[in-house]
């Protein structure tokens, strides 16, 4: 299938080349690239929106993935795009918007009765090579004309799935990204009192790797995490300073609108606040964590 990805950073980027190996046809534009970054990639590159949406050939039903910063700069891609594209067309937010954006967002586009999909997309810098998480809101039409393409992202073909109408697919990946904050609280925790039982001289790397091995708390995190501290025990290159990106305050405020206590989910983003204050292991591999599931950026320690 022929598809445009806009914004090709680490996800985009990503993206684009998992589709490429599976023969799908790419356009891609992305506003920092110039014609060596494109052809450097094997992407068919534009200079602007309006020569990206030429390229394809067929003229109804086009698909363009858009993969841009959540807030204004997918609000103002996708009003672009509304003047760019016709009846019909599909336009898929692979970012992670707000949901009820992506119902704004989706409000706007149908009033030329071009299509938004928004797809929560989980899989971080890994999901090239691993396969994506794909949790997929919207017209269920438009979904199912995009299959192929949500196929060949999809880990093992099958990490995809159709959640409802329009912002169902951004408010489960919201969910999810809270879930993950209070995963990844409770193991940057309890890792940090083994670091600090001095008397036992406890190889983290070497427990990390153990618990992958029929433990009940065996994750993809803790395999993650294993690399960070197989690559320094002590994370030492990294300031324990997080950040986060807001799925897990958006959670918190829609606990708070449906009388659902978030415990935990709350306290593990009141302790990324906390980390910007204060310093300690726990926090470095939460940092680390980001790192390396998502290639956040880390700040270094001085």
């Amino acid at each position: 299938m022929e598809i445009a990805i806009i914004g090709l950073g680490k996800m985009g980027l990503g993206i684009s080349n998992r589709l490429i190996k599976r023969g799908h046809t790419v356009f891609g534009y992305d506003s920092d690239w110039g014609n060596s970054d494109y052809s450097k990639n094997n992407i068919n590159g534009s200079s602007n929106l309006d020569d990206l949406i030429n390229k394809f050939s067929q003229k109804s039903k086009k698909i363009i993935w858009v993969m841009v910063p959540s807030g204004d700069p997918t609000k103002s891609t996708i009003s672009k795009l509304k003047t760019l594209l016709s009846k019909e067309d599909i336009v898929i937010d692979g970012g992670n918007s707000f949901y009820k954006d992506s119902i704004k967002n989706s409000i706007e586009l149908s009033e030329k009765s071009i299509y938004l999909l928004d797809s929560g997309t989980s899989g971080g810098v890994w999901g090239e090579k691993e396969g994506y998480c794909l949790m997929i809101g919207g017209n269920k039409n438009a979904y199912d004309h995009c299959d192929a393409i949500f196929k060949s992202l999809a880990t093992d073909g099958k990490g995809y799935g159709y959640m409802g109408p329009s912002g169902s697919g951004h408010f489960v990946k919201m969910i999810h990204n809270g879930i993950e904050y209070g995963m990844m609280q409770s193991m940057a925790e309890g890792i940090e009192i083994l670091h600090e039982k001095e008397e036992f001289n406890l190889n983290l790397a070497k427990i990390t790797s153990l618990w992958q091995h029929g433990s009940v708390v065996r994750s993809w995190l803790l395999d993650l995490l294993n690399n960070a501290l197989m690559e320094d025990s002590e994370l030492s290159n990294v300031a324990p300073y997080v950040e986060d990106s807001g799925e897990g305050r958006w959670t918190i405020k829609e606990g708070i609108d449906l009388d659902v206590p978030t415990h935990a989910i709350t306290s593990s983003l009141y302790s990324r606040f906390y980390s910007r204050r204060n310093d300690s292991f726990g926090f470095k591999i939460l940092a680390s964590l980001r790192n390396q599931f998502g290639g956040h950026s880390i700040k270094k320690a001085s």
